[in-house]
Parts: structure tokens; C-alpha cells; sequence
């Protein structure tokens, strides 16, 4: 990336920070950004760097309950069972994700359009099920049993189509499945850590001939912007949600999937 291209790194970066753990697809966003922009990396070094900025924001802000949760699991029955409800939430994503990385990559993520029409369509769905939920049948995250983490985890893979967005199709799962808002929230986030690392390190190992480390300052600033907007919609998501729900972010989905597509079909 030439110099230049600082300050699109930083607003990339800043995207990237604060869509990834809001129901709005940060994949989507940053990729339809890239493409009106015209910003590509090499190996997309940039766009799978970044995201670790966001994933470091996310443990900061639950580093006091991450080594609360591993403490007492070794005698603590409900950590035990919530950490293994989390993994089994995950398993899904290991699975599929394996075996269609490269069609993912080199198909889906190739096309615009598909992403802007699963914007429009996940923000119908959110609103649709978050006016609609009934009385929550679970009001807190540590307590989902295994059947409902699996589900949701199968709800997670829908997520590997772009502009449909990992924590939008785990919330939509968890709330369609008697979770509370806030509980859908937080679950989504104890598993958005194992999913995002493993994703990342998937695509840092196949793209490993093809990174280019060369624009390391806008990396850096790309990483630093995603950090730091990430640690404010983390700490911010939880008490948003508990008041209002999900139909900010159902709207602001289909009217920059709108926009998208128009420009898309405009032929920009």
C-alpha cells in the first residue's frame, strides 16, 4: 500500500472496529468499502491483520471474566458446562469452514452485490425477530444448554456468506431460541473469540506466500483504529441492547445495503 493510502487504512480500520461485534456483517462493510474505494492488499494481509485488533479489544474488556471462568472451572460445574456450551457452539464453524475456505474466499467474497442483497435481507430478518421475540426463556449466557449452543453455532455458519455478519446470525439464533437480548449479546461475544482466532489464523497460513508485511505503518494504524473503536463498542453494546434491542442496527443494514446496491448497479 503506498503512503497515501494511510488514512483509508485508518478508516478501514476504524470500520472494522466498529462493526465486527454489532449485528451489521464488519466482513461486509469492510469489503464493499474496499471495492468504492478501490483499496485491495496484497494476500489481504491488511483486512486479516486488523481484525486482531478487534479480537485484543474484545479480550481486554472480558480479560477479568475469561480468568474468573478458567479459574473455577476446574471445580466450578457451571464454568465447566459454559465453556464446553461455547465450543460446541464453535464446532460448526471448524467444520464447514475447513471445507469451503477457498470457495468462501475466492467466490463469495467476489461479489458485491450478493453482499449488499444479505445486508438488506439480514436487516428484514433482525427486525423482523427482534420485534417479534417472546417473554426470554434464558436471561443469562452462562446458563444455554448444549441443543441451543449447537443450534446457535449452526446459525454462526450462515455467517460465512459476507454482508450476512457472524454476530447477527448467532444473535438472531440465540433470540429465535428464547434468549433475552442482552444474553444473545454476550454469548455471541464468548464465541466470536474462539471463531475470529481460529479464523484468522485459517487465513494468515492459506495466505501465507501471498502476505505482504511491506505497508506495516498502515497495518499498524488500520490495527490500532480497529482496537481502539472495538474497546468502545464492546463496552458499550451490552447496555445498549438490554434497553433498545437490535432495530438500529436492522435499519442501518438495509439502507447501507440500499445504497450499496444502487451504486453497485449504477456501475460504480
Amino acid at each position: 500500500m503506498p503512503e497515501s493510502t494511510t488514512l483509508v487504512a485508518a478508516l478501514l480500520g476504524m470500520l472494522e472496529g466498529l462493526t465486527e461485534f454489532i449485528p451489521v456483517s464488519s466482513t461486509g462493510h469492510l469489503l464493499l468499502a474496499a471495492h468504492f474505494l478501490g483499496f485491495k492488499s496484497s494476500g489481504d494481509t491488511f483486512e486479516v491483520v486488523i481484525q486482531l485488533g478487534a479480537i485484543l479489544a474484545l479480550l481486554s474488556v472480558y480479560a477479568h471474566k475469561l480468568f474468573d471462568l478458567f479459574r473455577r472451572a476446574p471445580h466450578d460445574a457451571d464454568a465447566q458446562r459454559f465453556i464446553v456450551a461455547v465450543l460446541v457452539a464453535f464446532l460448526p464453524a471448524v467444520v464447514i469452514g475447513l471445507a469451503a475456505h477457498d470457495f468462501i474466499k475466492k467466490v463469495l467474497f467476489e461479489t458485491p452485490v450478493l453482499i449488499a442483497v444479505m445486508l438488506i435481507v439480514g436487516g428484514m430478518v433482525l427486525l423482523f425477530v427482534d420485534r417479534l421475540a417472546g417473554e426470554p426463556k434464558v436471561d443469562d449466557a452462562m446458563k444455554f444448554r448444549f441443543g441451543m449452543a449447537f443450534k446457535i453455532g449452526l446459525f454462526q455458519c450462515l455467517a460465512m456468506i459476507p454482508g450476512v455478519s457472524r454476530s447477527g446470525a448467532t444473535i438472531v439464533g440465540a433470540l429465535w431460541l428464547g434468549a433475552s437480548k442482552r444474553a444473545a449479546a454476550e454469548f455471541s461475544f464468548f464465541l466470536s473469540m474462539p471463531t475470529m482466532i481460529a479464523a484468522v489464523a485459517l487465513d494468515l497460513f492459506k495466505n501465507r506466500h501471498a502476505l505482504d508485511f511491506a505497508a506495516v505503518s498502515d497495518i499498524a494504524v488500520g490495527f490500532i483504529m480497529a482496537f481502539i473503536t472495538a474497546l468502545f463498542v464492546v463496552k458499550w453494546l451490552l447496555g445498549y441492547v438490554s434497553r433498545h434491542g437490535y432495530a438500529l442496527f436492522g435499519w442501518w443494514r438495509i439502507i447501507v445495503g440500499s445504497l450499496a446496491l444502487i451504486g453497485l448497479l449504477m456501475g460504480r
